[in-house]
């Protein structure tokens, strides 16, 4: 009994150690766990395999078994076919035009639906990717603003003092514990803001909601862009999502002359084999009789009158493809314009990154500059501490900037159908 108890016990031991990832190990685990993804997967083989079964009537067919029966009287049949011992048949469709275009629809079917798991892999690369990297931010933004609990907290303490002594008003020390007040509430709202990230992170990698995913930390070099002049031209290439549209445009057109072909004529080859027994008394009805009897020919079935039916499956099937066509005008102009904007959100952003490193630098010099006078006593700690506060200040500033440029490159990847590939 104590056996599986421990086991029990360190299971659960286990299942709470947190998991720390890379970004590259975040998205490998999201390409074979992401449920949005597996999704997309089991419809794309669902497709192919609609294609197996729609192939099936075209495909040679053939069929054993036995119709042995007893004959009283005159011979009759079991369903068309004269009592046997064994019967075999076999058939091949020679000419049937609407199952063709019925297997050509289920293969453009099927090559649109692997392009909506194309479709759907990108966006959960971009989502798995933007909740790291928030993640990523959020945490070094919970030890930053802790940081900056510490230097108000020994800015209160001077302030305190100096109250104390007489040497400032008691409003003063009431500002300074407003101060810490207000940290600490940042604190809390940023771990929140985490435990949501994480939340996040860990529903695109498919785990569960007790487990805890924690960033590797790791130093990445900033990832590879297209061409900015060809951006726009390659995401139209590349988008799966308008290749998805064109499948399923074929599709219905391979739907409309399928409804159409059903005016034509059928054609069969069929060959069938009895095996007939002896004591059902064929010889007192038919002049000869032979137990082995064979057939070979074809079946040629003519439409004479359809109906209106095939004309109007065939003119539905015609507006929807209208309408796809102009789901692809549409989605070449949004991708078009999505592109050329996410360029100018690169730009930017890669702008205020640089403004905000160059803030830090300024904060970071200024503390230096305030330690240096603090050891000479021409400034005090209560200004070195506040200092440190603007400088801890800048860091989130600048980590804010740098997750920013991050994501509008994420963004303009996905834009030109290549984030997976840069990301790998």
């Amino acid at each position: 009994m104590r056996y599986p108890l421990l086991f029990a016990a360190l299971s659960g031991c286990l299942s709470a150690a947190p998991i720390t990832l890379t970004l590259k190990q975040a998205l490998d685990m999201a390409a074979n766990s992401n449920p949005q993804l597996i999704a997309a997967r089991l419809d794309e083989q669902r497709a192919a395999l609609e294609i197996r079964a729609i192939s099936e009537p075209i495909l040679p067919r053939v069929y054993a078994g036995s119709g042995l029966g007893y004959n009283n009287g005159f011979p009759l049949s079991i369903e068309g076919s004269a009592p046997s011992v064994v019967q075999a048949k076999a058939m091949r469709s020679v000419f049937n035009r609407p199952q063709s275009y019925q297997v050509l629809q289920a293969r453009e079917s099927a090559r649109a639906a692997g392009q909506a798991t194309a479709v759907t892999r990108e966006d959960v690369a971009l989502k798995t990717a933007l909740a790291f990297l928030d993640l990523e931010r959020l945490g070094r933004g919970v030890d930053i603003a802790r940081r900056q609990i510490e230097n108000l907290e020994r800015v209160a303490e001077v302030v305190r003092l100096r109250v104390q002594e007489g040497r400032e008003p008691e409003i003063e020390s009431k500002k300074a514990a407003l101060a810490v007040a207000r940290a600490k509430h940042r604190v809390l709202q940023i771990e929140n803001a985490r435990t949501s990230a994480a939340s996040a992170l860990a529903q695109a990698l498919g785990l569960g909601p007790d487990d805890e995913v924690r960033p590797a930390g790791e130093e990445r070099g900033e990832m590879q862009l297209p061409p900015e002049p060809d951006a726009p031209t390659e995401a139209l290439a590349q988008s799966p999502e308008i290749k998805r549209l064109e499948a399923s445009l074929l599709a219905k057109n391979m739907e409309s002359k399928g409804a159409l072909a059903n005016r034509l004529p059928r054609v069969d080859f069929i060959a069938e084999y009895a095996l007939f027994a002896r004591f059902n008394h064929y010889e007192d009805w038919f002049n000869t009789f032979q137990r082995h009897n064979g057939l070979v020919g074809v079946s040629i079935q003519v439409p004479l009158f359809t109906g209106s039916i095939h004309d109007a499956r065939a003119g539905q099937a015609e507006l929807e493809a209208q309408k796809i066509r102009t789901q692809i005008r549409s989605t070449r102009q949004r991708i078009s314009a999505e592109t050329k904007a996410a360029w100018d959100r690169v730009h930017e952003a890669d702008a205020a990154r640089d403004v905000a490193r160059l803030d830090l630098d300024v904060a970071r010099q200024s503390v230096n500059d305030l330690i240096a006078q603090t050891e000479e006593g021409r400034a005090s700690l209560r200004q070195l501490e506040e200092g440190r506060y603007l400088e801890n200040e800048k860091w989130l500033d600048f980590y804010d900037a740098r997750y920013a440029a991050e994501r509008a490159r994420l963004e303009l990847l996905k834009a030109t159908s290549s984030l997976v590939a840069a990301l790998r």
